[in-house]
């Protein structure tokens, strides 16, 4: 695949990501599918699996709901917005991960060439 065919999907899915916002809203569906904290999830099964208990804190996102504090009641349009950058943010530091990674291995093997 070449590799702006990638770039094409990645971007084309950051604009997707708003629809996380938009399907649970337009159907009352409530949070999106698995983005329950251990609360949630008890209060659907009826218990909290311990070992959730335990880990829920562990990870904290350093932006959570993908857009800053206080932006939980924006306007839907607003909130999209911060998603759409937040995957694109998301995107832009994975990249770059891989791309330092890649020269960081590609540079160990010249090392190791006779």
């Amino acid at each position: 695949m070449k590799r702006v065919h990638l770039w094409a999907i990645l971007i084309v899915l950051a604009l997707l990501t708003p629809l996380g916002l938009w399907l649970p809203a337009r159907f009352d569906a409530g949070d999106a599918w698995g983005e329950w904290g251990p609360e949630d999830l008890g209060a659907e099964i009826g218990f909290i699996p311990r070992q959730l208990g335990r880990l829920a804190g562990l990870w904290r996102a350093p932006v959570p709901d993908y857009a800053p504090h206080g932006w939980e009641d924006k306007p839907l349009a607003v909130q999209s917005a911060a998603y759409i950058a937040s995957a694109l943010v998301g995107i832009a530091l994975c990249a770059g991960a891989i791309l330092l990674l890649g020269r960081w291995l590609s540079g160990r093997e010249a090392r190791r060439a006779p």
